[in-house]
């Protein structure tokens, strides 16, 4: 395995981790503020071209298709990124709060925290025991 992948799979498992654990303590408060960044324009542009930044690093250093689940968890993650980022600098922050009102994020805060949960928990044990 490749230690790019090792490497990746251990700061986005992290990091994922981390980061819902965080926001589910935090519960109702985190999904407002959610609102709070999407109605705020430039925070929504950075954080929008923070997220297709990092998405465009891991697939232009991490590409790969083959070789097991781990690399290619990592990779289908980093487009995930690539694409979100995009798609959501393209649109507007009413667009964007539409799609969240769609998705009833609030509704589903800890719905979509646990699969961001469970994600970083597969992602941080594959990478420190590969």
């Amino acid at each position: 395995m490749s230690p790019l992948t090792i490497f990746l799979a251990k700061l986005l498992g992290l990091y994922s981790m981390i980061l819902a654990l965080a926001m589910m303590a935090r519960g109702r408060n985190a999904a407002a503020a959610m609102k709070g960044v999407v109605a705020n324009a430039p925070l929504l542009l950075f954080v929008n071209a923070i997220g297709l930044a990092s998405g465009l690093a891991i697939v232009i250093g991490h590409n790969i298709w083959t070789g097991g689940a781990l690399p290619v968890v990592v990779t289908l993650l980093g487009w995930f990124m690539v694409v979100r980022g995009g798609v959501l600098l393209a649109m507007s922050s009413e667009a964007t709060a539409k799609l969240l009102e769609a998705l009833q994020y609030e509704r589903r805060f800890y719905l979509y925290m646990g699969v961001a949960l469970v994600l970083g928990l597969y992602l941080t044990y594959a990478g420190f025991s590969a």
